[in-house]
């Protein structure tokens, strides 16, 4: 398999994060429009934005947890040319969990929800994790 097939999934999520970005600076956006944001507690505190300010800047804290661990593990085995159907596959469920995820957290912020989505990006992690001790090549 082409080893560089990984990095679709990995410029997915790259676009996730992009979006969320620019989705926050929407969401700040409307709601200083709105009225009743005050700019010095905001400087310092995000919890004194809006709740939808606050739900999509958590999720962008979020962008740069475990999907530092998918853009590390996907390098690896893009190197290593150890790409595989199952790699593969690990790697769109992960960036598909989250992008809905992501969806989730900015919208209806329904915690089992997201959580199970999360849980299903981990999983993706560890077995990915696994997969590259197993056939990663030590010289």
């Amino acid at each position: 398999m082409n080893a560089s097939t990984i990095l679709l999934p990995v410029l997915v999520q790259i676009t996730l994060t992009t979006i969320v970005f620019l989705l926050l600076g929407l969401r700040k956006t409307q709601a200083i429009k709105a009225g009743g944001v005050d700019r010095e507690k905001t400087a310092l505190d995000n919890s004194a934005w809006p709740e939808e300010v606050v739900k999509v800047s958590n999720n962008i804290a979020n962008q740069f947890q475990t999907p530092v661990l998918f853009y590390v593990l996907s390098i690896l085995f893009y190197v290593t040319d150890l790409v595989s159907l199952t790699v593969l596959a690990l790697a769109w469920v992960y960036s598909i969990s989250r992008i809905v995820h992501a969806f989730v957290h900015t919208n209806s912020n329904f915690v089992p929800l997201r959580f199970g989505l999360f849980i299903v990006g981990v999983i993706c992690l560890m077995v990915m994790t696994v997969i590259a001790f197993i056939n990663m090549p030590i010289y």
